[in-house]
């Protein structure tokens, strides 16, 4: 289930980012809900609201890290509790989506426009997804074993 997880949102993160980027071209916007959500094509070099632009290394690095850690502490979450394990899927799952885009085109396709939040993807709420269910658990039932 954990693998599994992780490749759907790999899988529907890329297909959506190809889609767009076959659909649009950057800066292109269509209305979704008038004044309130669109899909707006941007590259973003950064990480969340642009912060650190045009660090690619750094976030292929930091990346890789993470992935080389997760493989490393995977014995250990297979013994977790079940949300413990469905964050940390999300959460890689979510930073792999993003890692293929820094690799394969140097910068990150995002799209999901609320025009009161900065632009985002669907890698971007997996991340955000995880680390929400990860530091639920924690601060509802401490620190797993």
């Amino acid at each position: 289930m954990f693998i599994a997880c992780i490749a759907a949102i790999i899988i529907v993160d890329q297909l959506v980012k190809f889609y767009v980027q076959a659909t649009m071209l950057p800066g292109m916007s269509f209305p979704v809900i008038k004044n309130i959500f669109s899909i707006t094509y941007i590259q973003n070099a950064g990480a969340a609201f642009g912060i650190l632009e045009h660090q690619r290394f750094f976030f292929i690095v930091a990346t890789l890290f993470i992935l080389l850690g997760s493989v490393y502490f995977y014995p250990y979450l297979k013994k977790q509790p079940s949300s413990i394990r469905l964050g940390c899927a999300l959460l890689l799952g979510g930073a792999v989506g993003n890692l293929i885009d820094r690799i394969r085109l140097g910068i990150v396709v995002d799209f999901f426009d609320f025009h009161i939040w900065p632009i985002f993807n669907i890698a971007d709420i997996a991340i955000v997804s995880g680390v929400i269910i990860i530091m639920y658990y924690i601060l509802t039932k401490g620190l797993p074993e």
